[in-house]
Parts: structure tokens; C-alpha cells; sequence
């Protein structure tokens, strides 16, 4: 299994701390004693390295197709009033991330970033009505070479506390390229034109960079 570049360092700490774990434990206890207190400690550990993994996926592209930006569920389709960059009514898809999904961020389209900007905020549960606008997150904006943008918020969860984003504004980026990496929980609105087309249901799974969301005008 690969892991993501993100991850590198959590894993090798945890790994140490495993294995000093280990160690002190054999040291201090019979057996047994030590196996029972050693396997949730290895399950921790074999959670954290899973949650980090980066699965080997084909680069899909349509150009008229907006992709997930995340694994995870939908849990919002609805028409909504954006206030942070377009000032006007939009369709949002939201996607839940577990902690068990995959939390790499993909980018749904293609083209040249518009506008990039983090925020700090709360930690509210990611699926708080206002975690979109009260949590820490990251909002960017890409504008496909036929002039239509979508927007992207990373929201970073009650138990996610660290949102890496990649985007730049004036960058060119390609369709599924990826965007960033959310840590442990968390949640990725997309902000659509209102003549979007949505393709996918509430509380359908989807896959990032693989699922359909919508498709432009």
C-alpha cells in the first residue's frame, strides 16, 4: 500500500511509539498481559497508516464532467446564496469524509485557479449546517477554459485539524490533478453555476476523481 506524501512523518512517529510500546511492555508484564494491551495500540496504528494511504487511480477526463474532489458520501444537494466569492445563488453538493475513507482532495475540473484563500475558524462536525462557514477551511476557485468556474471549500472537521491545500491562484491545474489532503474527518463543498446538471443523490458514496458529480453548460 502507498502512503501519501502528507503522511510520511505521522506514520514514522507512530511507528516508533509502536514499537517503544512494544518494547516496554515485554519488558514490564508477562505475555498475555502485554498482547491484550498491544492490540488496540497496533489497531490504532494500522488505522492511522490506512488513513494516510494513497490508492493508485486512472486519470479521468471529461470536459464537460465535474468530478468528486473527495471519496465520502453526499450529504447536501441544495441551491444556496455563496457569499464569499460569487455573491449569488449557486448548487451545492457536499461530501462527508470519514475517517475511514481515502482523504486526498482532487481538483473537479480543469483550468486556472482564480482565487485561493485559507480561513481560520471553529471545529464544528463537519456536517453542521455552519461548519461551512464558521470551521477552518479553504476556499479555491478554478475557471475551465470555456469561462465557467466552480468553487471548492475544504472544511475541516471536529476531529480534522489540519487542511493542506496545493492550489495557487493564476495556476493552470489538470483535470484530477491533486488539490490537497485533509486530516482525519472532514468535509469538501462544491459550489456549481445554476444551470448545472447533477448527476449524483443524497447520501450516494462517491468516489474522488472518479465519480460524476454534475456536468456544465
Amino acid at each position: 500500500m502507498k502512503l501519501h506524501k502528507e503522511g510520511h512523518r505521522i506514520v514514522l512517529i507512530s511507528a516508533l511509539l509502536f514499537l517503544v510500546a512494544v518494547t516496554s511492555l515485554f519488558f514490564l508484564w508477562s505475555t498475555p498481559a502485554a498482547i491484550l494491551i498491544l492490540i488496540p495500540i497496533f489497531a490504532i496504528f494500522v488505522l492511522i497508516v490506512r488513513f494516510f494511504r494513497s490508492p493508485n487511480r486512472v486519470i479521468l477526463s471529461q470536459s464537460d464532467a465535474v468530478f468528486s474532489p473527495a471519496d465520502g458520501t453526499v450529504v447536501a444537494i441544495e441551491e444556496v446564496l455563496e457569499n464569499e466569492y460569487y455573491h449569488a445563488p449557486r448548487k451545492q453538493i457536499s461530501v462527508f469524509m470519514s475517517i475511514y475513507n481515502v482523504h486526498i482532495n482532487w481538483f473537479p475540473i480543469a483550468g486556472k485557479i482564480l482565487y485561493s484563500k485559507y480561513h481560520p475558524g471553529k471545529f464544528l462536525v463537519a456536517w453542521h449546517p455552519k461548519s461551512s462557514e464558521e470551521n477552518e477551511r479553504t476556499t479555491v476557485v478554478v475557471e475551465n477554459s470555456e469561462g465557467t468556474s466552480i468553487l471548492l471549500r475544504q472544511i475541516a472537521g471536529a476531529v480534522a485539524r489540519r487542511i493542506v491545500c496545493y492550489a495557487q491562484e493564476k495556476q493552470t491545474v489538470g483535470q484530477n490533478q491533486q488539490m490537497g489532503f485533509i486530516k482525519f474527518g472532514s468535509r469538501v463543498d462544491i459550489f456549481l453555476p445554476p444551470d448545472a446538471k447533477i448527476l449524483v443523490n443524497l447520501n450516494q458514496k462517491v468516489t474522488g476523481s472518479q465519480t460524476i458529480l454534475a456536468t456544465l453548460p
